[in-house]
């Protein structure tokens, strides 16, 4: 069984446009990243409950924290980072998330951390464990763990991390979709979904670049989230959790027709590799 989740915010900033999207396309999961014209991060515990309580309205259940956690420079203190970790449990109990979205880092190899990075990641999950949350590391660009080897070496360094495999991530950083593949998409915990034209950088929906989305979605054998990340033209909270240029091939007149474009380039994969959609999950 497969469900489908997404980043909302790519089609509204607003709570109830987000829910609309949800809706308009069959999906109940949520991974909230911006929310209102603020980061989850920087919700109150008054804002998180009231968001709470609009999703269970609406049958909408939060999968997961889109967090920046440790999408810092490594050289900040451990104290700050830590904070940043209790903080994200804190408001995924609230919110009724059980996974958070982090990163590894940047600057790690400049300041030769590479050992406090390993040591901040483990108590993350640690604190994780105190909360009965998973923290669940992204392969992002310009990251520590943003390339095929430096990934496997966080994984692989830090028992209990889980790990979220974003296929466009990694093809921007010039890896190829088969390699990474087939190293790490059994390992994923769940899955970010977009897709990028190798040579050019393009952002495409799923299915249109070289992502091998196809052969991602083969690749599961057991029950999976994909999330669904459309990075298909720029929304509200792009630049507040990033810097680079947002290059795509497709034009869109508005976010929402984008949104939809990229959840139904998804489910498009999902069919031609056998799943079928019933009451709003992928079975084959």
């Amino acid at each position: 069984m497969i469900r489908l989740s997404a980043f909302a915010d790519e089609s509204d900033n607003s709570l109830e446009g987000q829910i609309a999207a949800l809706k308009r396309n069959g999906l109940s999961l949520l991974e909230i990243r911006n929310i209102n014209g603020k980061n989850v991060m920087e919700l109150t515990d008054d804002e998180a409950k009231a968001i709470r309580a609009r999703l269970d309205e609406e049958g909408i259940k939060m999968w997961s924290i889109g967090s920046p956690i440790g999408k810092k420079d490594i050289a900040l203190s451990e104290e700050e980072h830590l904070a940043d970790a209790r903080r994200g449990c804190e408001l995924a109990k609230i919110l009724g998330a059980e996974n958070i979205r982090c990163f590894s880092f940047y600057n790690v190899p400049e300041n030769n951390a590479h050992d406090k990075m390993i040591d901040l990641l483990k108590k993350f999950v640690a604190i994780g464990k105190e909360y009965g949350i998973r923290f669940c590391h992204e392969n992002d660009k310009g990251l520590y763990g943003d390339n095929l080897a430096r990934t496997k070496d966080v994984l692989d360094n830090v028992p209990g991390l889980y790990s979220v495999y974003d296929p466009a991530n990694f093809l921007q950083v010039g890896e190829k979709a088969a390699d990474t593949l087939a190293a790490l998409a059994d390992r994923a915990f769940y899955f970010h979904i977009k897709d990028v034209v190798a040579e050019t950088g393009e952002l495409v929906p799923a299915g249109y670049g070289d992502g091998d989305l196809k052969g991602l979605v083969s690749r599961i054998k057991d029950d999976k989230v994909l999330t669904v990340e459309p990075h298909l033209k720029i929304f509200d909270g792009y630049v507040l959790n990033d810097s680079t240029v947002l290059k795509t091939k497709f034009k869109f007149t508005d976010n929402v027709t984008a949104f939809d474009t990229a959840i139904a380039a998804i489910k498009k994969v999902l069919g031609e590799v056998g799943y079928t959609e019933k009451e709003g999950v992928f079975v084959k």
